[in-house]
């Protein structure tokens, strides 16, 4: 039988996890609304309900917040683009656009604050290699075998699937999204065939 410390005990950690998590809801909708440099620890305190202390317990600093934001949208996309069957270049596009149309903005954003946010710049550098962890993962089985072609196409791959593609075509070029998943599908398609193994 549990004595009343250990419901108290459990009642905190329940209490703790859910005053994080209610930190990282806010921060994630703050992060993919604002520019990095706009996003305080003070705005995260105030959209999550909590004080700028208790902010600083759970992460520590802003880098920390960013952290923990990355960690989930990393999950979440990968969730998303995971379930695209490997070799499939349409329904792989259109989970990798799905993903972008939730966060493309912001990932831009990101990149583009990188050089001076060290702390971001390492968050973006985790962004691309799962990126080409993805990218292995849906077409390595059409990539050639030696290890200097492999990198080449990988490198293809990945520059016909970046955000900034993405970015070209939605916002700069106001391409509709099934006319952006093809372009990019056209992409990848292009440059599987030219692969000779």
């Amino acid at each position: 039988m549990k004595t009343t410390r250990s419901y108290t005990q459990s009642g905190r950690a329940e209490n703790t996890i859910a005053t994080r998590a209610r930190i990282l809801a806010a921060a994630q909708e703050l992060f993919l609304d604002k520019a990095f440099e706009d996003v305080t620890l003070a705005a995260v305190a105030k959209a999550s309900g909590v004080s700028h202390q208790t902010v600083l317990n759970h992460f520590e600093s802003k880098a920390g917040v960013v952290l923990g934001v990355a960690e989930a949208l990393a999950a979440q996309g990968d969730s998303a683009r995971n379930a695209a069957r490997p070799g499939d270049i349409e329904g792989a596009i259109a989970a990798l656009v799905g993903d972008y149309e939730r966060i493309g903005d912001a990932n831009v954003r990101w990149a583009m604050s990188a050089d001076r946010f060290p702390e971001l710049a390492a968050q973006m550098d985790v962004a691309r290699a799962g990126h080409r962890k993805w990218l292995v993962a849906m077409f390595g089985d059409g990539l050639p075998t030696e290890p200097g072609d492999r990198e080449h196409y990988l490198d293809v791959l990945h520059a016909a699937t970046d955000v900034y593609v993405w970015k070209l075509l939605r916002r700069d070029l106001r391409r509709d999204r099934a006319e952006t998943e093809k372009t990019m599908a056209d992409l990848v398609a292009g440059v599987l065939r030219g692969i000779t193994k």
